[in-house]
Order: structure tokens, then C-alpha cells, then sequence
């Protein structure tokens, strides 16, 4: 778990510096950009396709885990626009919460226990 929660933690920290740079150059302007390369049907469109639906799945997740209640439907939906930099944050409070076990952190405390 430890080797999880390191991962996690460089991730969020490449995320948010990688992140506040682009914005920097280039302002908030993402998803002119981020559906229009998968407009334009070619290379960078089918990798945004691809991550896009990463991004759903990630969401409905989420979701699932909290049994849909509105809360979760609320942080799926936070999972889905913020990616990456949400999900690191959450699964690394889940792996605390869940005091590291993983059928707990991935499946939630009722499934885990049935």
C-alpha cells in the first residue's frame, strides 16, 4: 500500500505542477481544445476519445462505490472533470479510511464485507 499511496502522491504532484504551467501558457481553455481534437478525427482527438471514456468509467466508479447516493453521484461527477487530480486525492483518503485494505478502498465497506 505504501508503493500505492507514493504513486498516487506523484501523480498529484506532476497534475497540478504540469497543470498550473499549461494554464499559465495557454489559460483555461480546455475543452474548446480537448473536443475539438476529437472533432478533427485524428491522433490526439482518439487519444482524448480514449481518456475521455478513462474519465466515465472513473466517474461512474465512484459513483457505484457510494451505491449511487447523491453524494457520490456528485463525486463521480467530480470524477469525470477533474481526472487524475481527483482520483489520486480520493483513493489516497480511501486508502487512510479504509486502513489499507483494498477490497474495502475499491469495492466500498458493504461490498467488502458481503
Amino acid at each position: 500500500m505504501t508503493l500505492f499511496r507514493l504513486f498516487l502522491a506523484t501523480c498529484l504532484v506532476v497534475i497540478i505542477a504540469y497543470t498550473g504551467v499549461t494554464i499559465a501558457h495557454h489559460g483555461w481553455n480546455l475543452l474548446p481544445v480537448f473536443f475539438g481534437d476529437m472533432a478533427g478525427m485524428r491522433w490526439p482527438g482518439q487519444f482524448n476519445l480514449d481518456f475521455f471514456c478513462f474519465l466515465l468509467l472513473s466517474g461512474i466508479w465512484t459513483a457505484w462505490r457510494g451505491h449511487f447516493s447523491a453524494a457520490s453521484l456528485l463525486l463521480g461527477l467530480v470524477a469525470v472533470f477533474g481526472g487524475m487530480l481527483f482520483l489520486s486525492l480520493y483513493l489516497l483518503w480511501l486508502s487512510y479510511r479504509c486502513r489499507g485494505d483494498a477490497r474495502a478502498m475499491l469495492l466500498g465497506p458493504v461490498r467488502a464485507q458481503g
